[in-house]
């Protein structure tokens, strides 16, 4: 298995040999995790921007949350390697992620400041610990299991 390993596997959506999911994944990563702080914030000092920049975020997020995981779904419908328990967990895991996205963004929309103590912050900080994990996990897939990785 080793030597399975030792050999990099091409990405399934590249352009020019360049994987597309790492390029897209630190966009939905930074707002969403970028949701705690300034719900945090909020929280502190009662400014409504905060509220407001929060319901941006989750929203952004979202949006190029479900680019990604479109990418990524591709990726491991086609990628045998990719299809392994620590594929899994990052596919599951990111899902999970968007959903309670999907959530926090429905109740923030009517009214953002109401939204944010205590539902969206216990939701922010779900969606952050949830994207640690799956993050661990798609540096695995791409350092250890090499996908995406040529040599």
């Amino acid at each position: 298995m080793a030597d399975h390993l030792s050999k990099g596997v091409r990405s399934t959506v590249a352009i020019g040999g360049h994987p597309v999911h790492p390029m897209l994944v630190p966009f939905p990563i930074a707002f969403l995790v970028g949701t705690l702080p300034s719900d945090l914030t909020y929280a502190a000092i009662a400014d409504p921007f905060w509220a407001r920049a929060s319901l941006w975020l989750v929203g952004s997020g979202l949006v190029t949350g479900l680019l990604a995981g479109a990418v990524g779904a591709i990726e491991f419908a086609t990628i045998k390697r990719a299809r392994g328990p620590t594929g899994k967990v990052h596919l599951v895991g990111n899902g999970i992620a968007l959903l309670l996205a999907a959530i926090s963004l429905l109740l923030r929309i009517r009214n953002p400041e109401t939204a944010v103590v205590p539902i969206g912050l216990v939701l922010s900080f779900l969606i952050s610990g949830i994207l640690l994990l799956t993050g661990w996990m798609g540096g695995e897939l791409a350092y250890r299991l090499k996908i995406g990785v040529v040599d």
